[in-house]
């Protein structure tokens, strides 16, 4: 694709990379979306393996987004929102489904996955530990938040 058409669909670089961030979200929710037969533990790790696994494939947009120059573009915080907020009611219906309290349980499922994606974005910079590792300090993290014995995601 030349330089003039990519211009004639993006007036600029900011809304081509707002487009491919979007795409690429969307994708994102498509894989991640497990079947909602299985138990919870099993949709819980496929859908996080699949977030991290993306992250691990794409360091550079993960960067960007989240503690680069596009970091505090309000289309990009609207897309972030957006896949959070999609991947958090998916949570919050199953745990709900299953006889959790709901006010308690949107404050602890927004929590967590906060905590994912500052933890996804500091793996992809530092590569310190495992992307295995990520996944158990991740499932550890959701069993504490929301009160279950660890054992019961690992």
């Amino acid at each position: 694709m030349s330089r003039a058409t990519l211009y004639h669909y993006f007036p600029n670089k900011r809304d081509l990379y707002v487009a491919i961030f979007k795409r690429a979200s969307h994708r994102s929710l498509a894989r991640a979306n497990s079947d909602r037969q299985l138990p919870l533990a099993e949709q819980l790790a496929t859908g996080l393996e699949t977030y991290i696994q993306y992250f691990g494939e794409h360091p550079f947009e993960a960067i960007t987004v989240n503690r680069g120059a596009l970091s505090d573009d309000p289309a990009i915080q609207a897309i972030i929102t957006e896949e959070l907020s999609v991947v958090g009611q998916r949570l919050i219906d199953t745990l709900v489904a299953e006889g959790r309290l709901r006010d308690a349980t949107e404050i602890a499922v927004e929590g967590w996955l906060a905590f994912v994606r500052a933890a996804c974005v500091k793996w992809v910079q530092s590569q310190k530990i495992s992307r295995s590792d990520l996944t158990v300090m991740c499932l550890r993290a959701f069993g504490c938040a929301l009160g279950y014995s660890t054992k019961q995601f690992l």
